[in-house]
């Protein structure tokens, strides 16, 4: 094995346990026979491409304990989509720190950039051992049970929804509906969370809308009149990139991030959540109320899960321990390996740059209700242990007292 520096960054958006993969990582490289220093990069590969380097083998034992349960991303992130003319830059300031270990804790665009990285260094040459960490609240990579971050985000998500929808219950008199938008371009994992917080039909959500499945206005209406009629108010979950028939999305947004992703919560668009608003409004003439809240499913650290934050320490940890075995060119995966109805287990594998870069994982079709507007209990026997336990409010018994 080849005796060299390691180098860790992250990119695009965090997680409230981005930071527990770089603890890992550090703790795992600071402990390495065969790596000697351990650097970081200031804001992505723009750090790299910048020399803007930290070196994370000078920071306190504290501060390594703390990053752990500390959200967003410590060392700054970046969606810098990486060019052929960015390569040779690269490379050369990967050479000056004698880094061979390269790691990156992202999504499916940084398994691209990872895995463009260590195949040019390959073509010219350098050994390079380059382990991509898996990162997304959307869930959406292939190869995986789940990604580190999803957890804690879909109790967010669960617990919002729990909570905002006693508010729409109890305030029914005033606003008769409420929409709760995820982040999520592609993919339904967020929005199916929300299904984790309902104990009775009456409980919120009654519609969940999928990027899976298009944007069905006149059968979106009925369900709507329908559990207004049976609940007295309506609570409806949408992922921010559902779409329309044709394809189009349904937030009308037509500026995209340099991935030529579209940005749904980007200035001159509007979200999901507006637009659904704006439609039941106009239809039948209720008040009612939107909450987005973005970023915050991506860094609340208050409601981030022990499970998670175990899980993405490890896979940082484990990233390492491949790296140090010769492994190169793929990603660290959770696999679950207890069956239905077990106490959940899990255990880590991988999975080939290759096949993560650039592909979205969307929710299979048995975790979908058949109308499209729900999840099935499949989906809930899936998410119930990462969600963990949600707590339970009081109900008063609504009975009409008597003189």
């Amino acid at each position: 094995m080849a005796v060299g520096n390691a180098i860790v960054g992250q990119s695009g958006g965090p997680t409230s346990v981005i930071n527990a993969s770089l603890a890992g990582v550090i703790d795992a490289s600071v402990k390495s026979k065969v790596i000697g220093r351990v650097f970081g990069m200031r804001f992505g590969v723009e750090g790299v491409l910048n020399n803007f380097l930290l070196d994370l083998g000078e920071e306190s034992a504290a501060t390594l304990r703390s990053l752990r349960t500390t959200p967003s991303s410590a060392l700054g992130s970046s969606r810098l989509k990486l060019k052929q003319e960015h390569m040779a830059p690269v490379l050369q300031r990967l050479k000056a720190y004698n880094i061979r270990y390269l790691f990156l804790i992202g999504g499916n665009d940084t398994m691209d950039t990872i895995h463009r990285i260590v195949q040019y260094a390959d073509e010219q040459g350098y050994p390079l051992h380059g382990i991509g960490i898996s990162k997304t609240v959307d869930n959406d990579l292939f190869g995986v049970d789940h990604t580190p971050g999803y957890p804690s985000a879909a109790r967010f998500v669960a617990m919002s929804v729990l909570q905002g929808g006693l508010l729409a219950r109890d305030m029914q008199k005033v606003d008769q509906f409420t929409i709760f938008q995820t982040v999520g371009r592609s993919a339904g994992w967020l929005p199916a969370a929300a299904a984790c917080a309902k104990r009775t039909p009456a409980d919120a959500p009654h519609i969940i809308l999928f990027p899976e499945r298009h944007f069905n206005r006149e059968a979106f209406f009925d369900a709507v009149a329908k559990a207004h009629k049976r609940y007295g108010f309506v609570s409806i979950v949408c992922g921010e990139g559902i779409t329309n028939p044709d394809g189009t999305p349904v937030s009308a947004s037509e500026t995209r991030d340099k991935f030529n992703n579209v940005e749904f919560g980007a200035m001159g668009g509007t979200s999901a959540a507006m637009i659904l608003h704006r439609l039941i409004s106009d239809r039948f003439g209720w008040r009612g109320e939107f909450q987005v809240t973005e970023s915050l499913q991506m860094c609340a650290a208050d409601r981030a899960v022990k499970l998670d934050i175990d899980e993405a320490y490890g896979c940082g940890r484990e990233a390492v321990k491949l790296a140090e075995k010769g492994g190169s060119g793929v990603m660290v995966t959770i696999e679950r390996v207890s069956k239905p109805g077990e106490t959940y287990r899990s255990a880590y594998g991988t999975i080939p740059l290759k096949d993560v870069a650039n592909f979205e994982r969307p929710m299979p079709d048995q975790f979908i209700s058949k109308d499209g507007m729900f999840v099935t209990k499949a989906f809930l026997d899936y998410a119930a242990p990462l969600v963990g336990e949600l707590p339970v409010y009081a109900n008063l018994t609504i009975r009409r007292a008597k003189p």
